[in-house]
């Protein structure tokens, strides 16, 4: 929602100033795709300690699980 409201804050910002609408329309392209970029960052940050988790529970049942039991054929 934040980077909603600075996009908006943004394209007004540059309306008011009097900046050609081509102009508008490549700065607000490149700072959606900046956005866009950081939100997915942060994204990854709040999920890390669950891909952390996740990763050592894989490692676990390959290395520990899976290779005590006998193989059935």
């Amino acid at each position: 929602m934040f980077e909603l409201i600075f996009v908006v804050i943004f394209v007004a910002t540059l309306l008011v100033t009097g900046i050609t609408f081509v102009t508008i329309l490549a700065a607000t392209g490149v700072a959606f795709a900046v956005l866009l970029v950081l939100g997915m960052m942060g994204v990854v940050f709040k999920l890390l300690p669950w891909l952390i988790v996740i990763a050592i529970g894989v490692w676990f049942f390959k290395n520990v699980v899976y290779r005590s039991h006998p193989r059935r054929y």
